[in-house]
């Protein structure tokens, strides 16, 4: 089956409501995301030892995440209880470690990449709501510079004092803005952190152009740890996100209301994250455009395919990722 495959400019007015982006957007931002995962970079660049290892074996998982909240959390109960185990703490601050040294490898500066803002901001203000699987800080510095510019449009991420609001809804409603996009992390961000007792909040520290080491430099006080879900199954990350309550309030009130348009760009539609393809069914979804790279119709047979097993009757389209005016190509 042949799909035709649109400019943006065609069908961007049938697209308003909500935008899922994945990886594909961060790399086209910057090449430095073509990574297969960052337990795999570590492994590469040879900073797991074998003791480490062993965790993600033990545990069954590849994210980064959830081994460093575990060992965090049983070396804090050791100190609590005044049980003498530096196996443990080492063990803590090894997987820390290696987070903060493949983050920093991996993660662009802020300077290298601003030049592509305004651009990335005015794609993704013809949306309602913009919902990244990504775990970095780019779509965050292009709101923030978004917001700087005071064009009447603003950037909101629904929380109140750095905690997700209750009532995230009314965020909707224009305040002193003329207009507005709502943006979540439904597996989590750089930004995002909980403490010892599950306490969760956004990191709010630092110039826009430090915030990076802004955020490691929390970690690495031992403070809390990172809010997000890097690796794993499609099961796995969902018992994750089920363990937050951030993440579930994504996963179970925003993917409610994203409207009957959904367009998804840089989203590679793996079976690690089927698992929001379901959370869509339980949408009002009635119309999808995927974006494509190319004319690569293999991947719009395989996407179509899927979307029409998963969720049934939606109309699905494509577009090409690199027209005028979509994501970080100028208009």
């Amino acid at each position: 089956m042949t799909h035709k495959i649109y400019e943006w400019s065609e069908i961007s007015d049938e697209f308003q409501d909500s935008l899922i982006l994945g990886n594909g957007a961060s790399i086209a931002i910057d090449k430095s995301f073509l990574y297969k995962s960052l337990k795999e970079h570590a492994i590469e660049h040879g900073l797991l030892t074998d003791n480490v290892r062993a965790l993600f074996t033990y545990f069954n998982t590849d994210d980064f995440e959830l081994v460093l909240r575990l060992v965090w959390q049983a070396s804090r109960v050791n100190k609590a209880l005044d049980i003498r185990d530096s196996k443990t703490q080492s063990a803590y601050e090894h997987v820390r470690d290696c987070l903060i040294d493949a983050v920093r490898s991996i993660h662009p500066i802020y300077s290298d990449v601003e030049h592509q803002f305004d651009d990335i901001a005015d794609f993704l203000s013809q949306f309602e709501t913009v919902l990244s699987l990504n775990y970095d800080l780019t779509l965050y510095w292009v709101a923030m510079y978004s917001n700087r510019q005071k064009t009447g449009h603003l950037f909101k991420d629904a929380m109140f004092y750095g905690v997700l609001a209750d009532d995230w809804q009314k965020y909707r409603q224009p305040y002193r803005e003329k207009s507005n996009t709502l943006i979540f992390y439904p597996h989590g961000n750089l930004l995002l952190a909980r403490n010892v007792v599950d306490n969760e909040f956004k990191i709010e520290v630092g110039a826009h152009d430090d915030l990076l080491n802004a955020i490691l430099n929390n970690w690495n006080s031992e403070s809390c740890v990172p809010l997000f879900v890097s690796e794993g199954t499609s099961n796995q990350k969902v018992v994750s996100i089920s363990n937050s309550h951030y993440l579930s309030v994504v996963y179970r009130e925003v993917f409610s209301d994203l409207g009957n348009t959904l367009a998804i760009y840089g989203w590679g539609f793996g079976e690690h994250d089927v698992h929001i393809l379901r959370r869509i069914r339980e949408s009002n979804i009635i119309k999808i455009a995927v974006s494509v790279f190319g004319d690569d119709q293999g991947y719009c047979n395989h996407v179509y395919e899927l979307i029409k097993h998963k969720l049934g009757r939606v109309e699905v389209i494509f577009f090409d990722s690199g027209s005028k005016g979509c994501w970080n190509t100028s208009a």
